[in-house]
């Protein structure tokens, strides 16, 4: 089947929605706002507000085109907070896999094929880690590469630096499990290695929909994420809910920033904006009734 949509201008746009049963306060406000969001991304926030059954997704809930947006700004807001959290997680994991195996192995540990379980892992990975160098205009890299012919390629210190958080993380995941790897995990106060791995993953995940600017809200997440049976610190007690909603990656998002810094200011934010959150729409991220109530989440003066 060919495509043959026309695009329609925003007023239309407008009257399109309308008729699907969303309602408009000010219509002319409205159009402003759409001549600076783009109609389908707008159109994620709808969906679940509508019969998407029907080829004309008629409005099956009394909602408005105000309330959609406060949808959207909230979502704008969580992914800000998340962005700025999960930096600070990006920096610890970084420095801590740098210090751990170059303290034990050297300053080119990373291209040690002996170090890793899956030699066509490595292969891709060092593969991807090489173009991400080239790319690089940070000043140290230039001086490695004006200095010194051997190895080609500059120390962990320098090289991991300017990796991606995905690509630290499929590192990681393929580096062997030993005692190093031990006490990275010990580091952030887990004891599971296969969990910091599954976390670290997700939190990768996450930083690229930030990143990207894309929706947050009520997705269904491509990585999912695990619970910890035992933690060297308080953690959750309701452990049943969806694996591939936000909550969870909060939850271990908070516990994280807790080992780096306990008075990170993340838990206090996140507490404030949930209080914001538009349409009731806590459950359709994955919040279970009264999440609020756990220890794990109180705040203590």
């Amino acid at each position: 089947m060919k495509y043959n949509k026309p695009a329609i201008s925003f007023q239309n746009q407008i009257t399109d929605l309308a008729k699907k049963g969303l309602f408009f306060n000010k219509k002319e406000q409205a159009e402003i706002f759409l001549s600076n969001i783009n109609y389908y991304r707008l159109r994620a926030y709808t969906y679940p507000f509508q019969d998407n059954t029907n080829p004309k997704h008629p409005f099956i809930k009394k909602v408005s085109f105000e309330e959609i947006l406060d949808l959207y700004n909230f979502d704008n807001k969580l992914r800000s907070l998340l962005f700025e959290a999960l930096s600070k997680i990006e920096i610890a994991f970084r420095t801590q896999i740098i210090y751990q195996w170059s303290m034990k192995h050297g300053s080119h540990w990373y291209i040690n094929t002996d170090l890793y379980k899956n030699s066509v892992f490595f292969d891709k990975s060092i593969t991807t880690l090489k173009k991400e160098i080239d790319r690089s205009h940070e000043t140290f890299i230039k001086h490695y590469k004006d200095k010194y012919t051997n190895p080609s390629l500059p120390p962990a210190w320098m090289a991991l630096e300017i990796s991606s958080f995905g690509l630290l993380s499929k590192l990681f995941t393929n580096i062997k499990h030993d005692k190093t790897k031990k006490e990275v995990a010990h580091h952030f106060g887990l004891y599971d290695i296969d969990l910091l791995e599954n976390w670290m993953r997700s939190f990768s995940n996450i930083r690229n929909i930030c990143a990207h600017h894309s929706r947050l809200w009520n997705r269904r997440l491509t990585t999912h994420i695990s619970m910890p049976k035992k933690t060297k610190n308080l953690f959750i007690e309701n452990k049943k809910i969806y694996p591939y909603k936000i909550y969870p990656v909060l939850c271990a998002m908070q516990y994280i920033l807790k080992e780096i810094n306990p008075k990170n200011g993340f838990k206090q934010k996140l507490l404030t904006l949930m209080e914001t959150c538009p349409l009731k729409q806590e459950k359709d991220m994955g919040f279970p009734k009264d999440w609020q109530q756990e220890n794990f989440w109180k705040t203590y003066t």
